[in-house]
């Protein structure tokens, strides 16, 4: 059985707690067919690594780029953090995702990590937008990564986002994911089942927090759950977000596997949208 971090149970209460509290809120008005319209409580396709239910419309392009620096922030003294910038002066693991809104509420989506040299194709289907009626937002997912430029040790994946915003100022989401081909070494055809809870509040006008975390609740496991925090900042059409997390992974299937204990990297995630 898999051994939960105290900040990773800690993480999957207060999303709990949060989900729960928003399913009694009233739903914002919104026109449920613009999927170009301004969400201030969602500003971005993804939480950290998981994905939302903000939609792109037709025609419309994003370019997504990770950076999850390799120093360990719990590893060492403050002075020797900071002698190395925290992380600057170690090398980092980068992706860099591409997505394009292909037909209405269908995106296709391409990422690229230097993890394996891993790429992810995916399309995310979101043709179930929140409304007064509906208290929650539900996209579909299915994707498929292979390592090695997509040579080898392909992952198939299939999930679905269930998203709930408040006011404006709060959204919430749980993304369960079933992800094939999981298994490391000698292991094949392992299965995976994960459970992502994750959230952003808008503390300030264009001002963002973040937590999400990514339990295992069946199938293969190894590491510990992966969880992030970030502060994140909205300007215009750009999204910038300074994450914490306790892995580099940023795929499904290296969701899956998980985080490192006793472990926590500096990071950043920065969203260019064009629509």
């Amino acid at each position: 059985m898999t051994r939960y971090s105290l900040s990773a149970r800690f993480s999957i209460v207060l999303c709990s707690a949060f989900f729960v509290m928003a399913l009694a809120s009233p739903a914002p008005a919104q026109n449920p067919d613009d999927d170009a319209q301004l969400r201030p409580a969602e500003p971005d396709f993804v939480v950290i690594n998981l994905p939302t239910t903000m939609p792109l419309p037709v025609g419309g392009v994003s370019f997504h780029l990770t950076h999850r620096f390799n120093e360990n922030l719990r590893n060492d003294k403050f002075g020797t953090q900071l002698g190395n910038l925290f992380g600057l002066d170690n090398g980092a693991n980068i992706g860099l995702e591409f997505r394009v809104g292909v037909a209405r509420h269908l995106e296709a989506v391409v990422q690229r990590t230097s993890i394996g040299k891993t790429i992810q194709f995916s399309a995310k289907y979101d043709g179930w937008h929140q409304t007064t009626d509906r208290p929650v937002a539900l996209s579909a997912i299915v994707a498929i990564e292979g390592d090695n430029n997509f040579r080898e040790n392909y992952a198939p994946a299939l999930g679905v986002v269930v998203g709930r915003t408040v006011n404006d100022r709060l959204a919430l989401y749980a993304t369960p994911l079933w992800v094939h081909n999981t298994g490391t070494g000698g292991s094949t055809n392992e299965n995976t089942g994960l459970l992502g809870l994750g959230g952003r509040v808008r503390v300030l006008e264009t001002t963002y927090l973040l937590a999400e975390v990514t339990p295992r609740i069946g199938g293969f496991a190894i590491g510990d759950p992966e969880y992030a925090f970030a502060i994140e900042k909205r300007v215009g059409a750009h999204v910038f977000a300074l994450t914490f997390a306790n892995g580099a992974g940023t795929t499904f299937r290296q969701l899956s596997h998980g985080g490192f204990p006793g472990a926590l990297y500096l990071g950043f995630n920065l969203t260019r949208k064009f629509f």
